[in-house]
């Protein structure tokens, strides 16, 4: 059974002492200005009106280029304030496209376009709505490739939904390319075996995800850019509190 949206926020809020991500109607990274969907209806339900540590997670490694796809075409899944795909477009050798998706809710959506809007991008950015599990095909053109997939995806706090697992990785299988692969980033607040779960239906469409433990190193935050008036201490807490797997192909 899915967990009760509230008790998800309260498990994230309870792993960071109790306060939020970013503590600011204006989510900041760098240069980029982000806001998250206001607090009513579908974003309510589906925490789109709320930025979580695994974005931050994500974008970080972007920034440091860990995460990067240069002339390669992108899609982020669930992308509520789309930041480290966003950030990934502002590179100064981006992909050759983004598309960042969330649920068709004009207010979640809207909000993700402003977002996109204010982004100084220095490469193809397309704000759309999917539903997992429904036909990809309104997607699929963005895409440069030959076959019309995507060579990256970011799912990044999303496991937590479990009884949506299923309709997410139909959409994930439908969209992913033979050669591409998947940055997952999920809070420790996602238990362990919802993240199973996952992982154990993943593979049942040949989809092989490794977990990637931080070493010593990488447990600091280790960004340059200014995140919302957080400390780099704040950001490691913020940091630790995620998980993270790639995914690709078998």
């Amino acid at each position: 059974m899915t967990e009760d949206p509230a008790d998800i926020l309260n498990d994230a809020l309870e792993f960071l002492g109790g306060t939020k991500v970013v503590d600011d109607p204006i989510i900041t990274y760098g240069t980029l200005q982000l806001t998250a969907a206001p607090k009513e209806g579908k974003a309510l339900t589906l925490l789109a009106d709320h930025l979580f540590s695994p974005g931050l997670f994500l974008a970080e490694k972007v920034e440091r280029r860990i995460i990067q796809a240069p002339g390669c075409n992108v899609i982020e899944l669930g992308a509520g304030t789309g930041l480290p795909s966003l950030l990934l477009s502002t590179l100064p050798v981006p992909p050759a496209v983004i598309v960042v998706t969330d649920y068709p809710d004009p207010a979640i959506l809207g909000n993700l376009a402003k977002n996109v809007a204010r982004t100084a991008s220095i490469c193809e950015v397309h704000c759309c709505g999917h539903e997992w599990g429904t036909d990809v095909a309104s997607l699929l053109p963005f895409s440069q490739r030959a076959d019309q997939k995507y060579d990256l995806v970011f799912l990044s706090d999303l496991l937590h939904f479990h009884d949506c697992h299923d309709v997410l990785i139909a959409s994930l299988d439908a969209l992913l390319a033979p050669d591409g692969c998947v940055h997952v980033a999920a809070g420790f607040y996602t238990k362990p075996h919802v993240c199973e779960n996952f992982m154990r239906l993943a593979g049942e469409k040949d989809l092989v995800f490794e977990e990637i433990i931080a070493e010593d190193e990488e447990r600091e935050w280790l960004g340059n850019m200014s995140v919302g008036g957080l400390d780099k201490s704040a950001l490691k807490v913020r940091k630790m509190a995620c998980r993270y797997w790639i995914g690709r192909r078998a």
